[in-house]
């Protein structure tokens, strides 16, 4: 299914440009998303009301098949091979990409800020004008999700949560000897709780390339992966943010655990960002902006006592990051829940994940994944929050 990409054609008639060019493979999200098609390698997507797809002749059979586009060209259609002999590799690019847009009538583009640099002058060398695009324009398209990629963020966020459920496990069978965690005999580390859920997530189809399980002083930088082992009495904190290998959307959630008697401050800290989280899901809703949610969060913090970025943007301790943030084919996308007024809009999927640290006490952090509705919001997350792993 095609995304609605009514704002590019906007920005293409506010910039006067004939088209939107994306040169990049399918690790590039925007590129995934504009051309419904991945791809290891790169290849061109070319946008100027229709979608065109220019890709090497190895990939041109499965994008006749897979891509929702209105026309594939092969880079072999172009004479490439005579190109190379007279200009080299990069020249031969170059015009077989002027005369794949020169097809297609356009002799301007806006391409995003990260566009190959050599690639960009070479076509301007060639008579083509080359602007480029630094508003993000397809990667804010991309933060309204439909049902579609709502359903494979919630698919994703069900694996998540048995991930999840591995390190809990793990952490409750645990013995406490000797000021550690111990599992089936050995220490229980950081690593070894990011290695069993990766292999849950496998087991169903979805990559975890990184994970954060930190214990301790480790847990108070919010993103310290952690290493060694977990220790008793101390929190920790555990984030994971799964991808599902064939859609390639993401979830992420965080919870955070302690075996054995968390201190009083790590209690209070716990029970504080319940708070917060409460504060903020009432906050969501469709016209409320990223300040308004981040706001009530630090309403609740700075009411207790706890320090903000707000309150002390120089702080490094209390509530040192955002509220949130966008999820889908990237971890990180909009919309930002920081101190920013941009507002939310049904379909857009956002972390609440408040915390506080401090590397004398640890980190707390509980982070859930929600969809904005037409009249509030959806929580995606079901998975219990428990201080205490008993």
């Amino acid at each position: 299914m095609r995304p609605d990409l009514s704002k590019l054609d906007d920005f293409l008639d506010e910039v006067g440009a004939d088209g939107y060019l994306v040169y990049a493979d399918a690790d590039e999200s925007d590129q995934r998303y504009l051309s419904g098609f991945a791809a290891p390698d790169p290849y061109v997507t070319l946008y100027d009301g229709d979608l065109h797809l220019l890709v090497s002749s190895l990939e041109y059979g499965r994008a006749k098949r897979e891509a929702p586009t209105d026309d594939v060209a092969r880079i072999a259609d172009f004479d490439y091979g005579a190109k190379r002999e007279e200009y080299g590799p990069h020249g031969a690019r170059d015009r077989v990409l002027a005369e794949f847009l020169a097809e297609r009538g356009v002799s301007s583009v806006a391409a995003p800020a990260r566009f190959p640099l050599a690639t960009a002058d070479g076509l301007r060398d060639l008579g083509v004008e080359v602007a480029a695009e630094t508003d993000g324009v397809v990667t804010e398209i991309r933060a309204t999700k439909t049902d579609e990629e709502i359903e494979h963020v919630r698919g994703a966020q069900r694996a998540n949560e048995v991930a999840l459920a591995r390190a809990e496990e793990l952490v409750r069978e645990s013995e406490i000897d000797d000021g550690v965690l111990v599992h089936d005999g050995e220490a229980l580390t950081s690593e070894r709780v990011r290695r069993e859920m990766e292999i849950e997530l496998l087991r169903r189809g979805y990559a975890l390339d990184e994970a954060i399980v930190a214990c301790g002083a480790a847990a108070a930088d919010p993103h310290d992966r952690g290493s060694g082992p977990l220790r008793p009495d101390e929190p920790v904190i555990v984030d994971v943010f799964p991808r599902d290998k064939a859609s390639k959307y993401y979830a992420d959630m965080t919870r955070t655990f302690v075996r054995g008697e968390p201190s009083g401050t790590v209690r209070e800290w716990y029970d504080l960002t319940e708070r917060a989280m409460e504060a903020a899901l009432d906050a969501v809703e469709p016209g409320a902006t990223g300040r308004d949610v981040h706001d009530a969060v630090c309403d609740v913090y700075e009411a207790a006592g706890e320090p903000t970025l707000r309150s002390d943007p120089t702080t490094e301790t209390g509530f040192i990051h955002s509220t949130g943030h966008g999820v889908g084919l990237d971890v990180h996308e909009l919309p930002r829940i920081a101190d920013v007024d941009e507002e939310l809009e049904p379909g857009h999927v956002i972390t609440i994940e408040p915390g506080l640290y401090d590397p004398d006490v640890g980190g707390v952090r509980i982070e859930d994944l929600v969809c904005v509705t037409e009249d509030g919001y959806e929580n995606l997350t079901s998975y219990p929050k428990e201080l205490v792993v008993e």
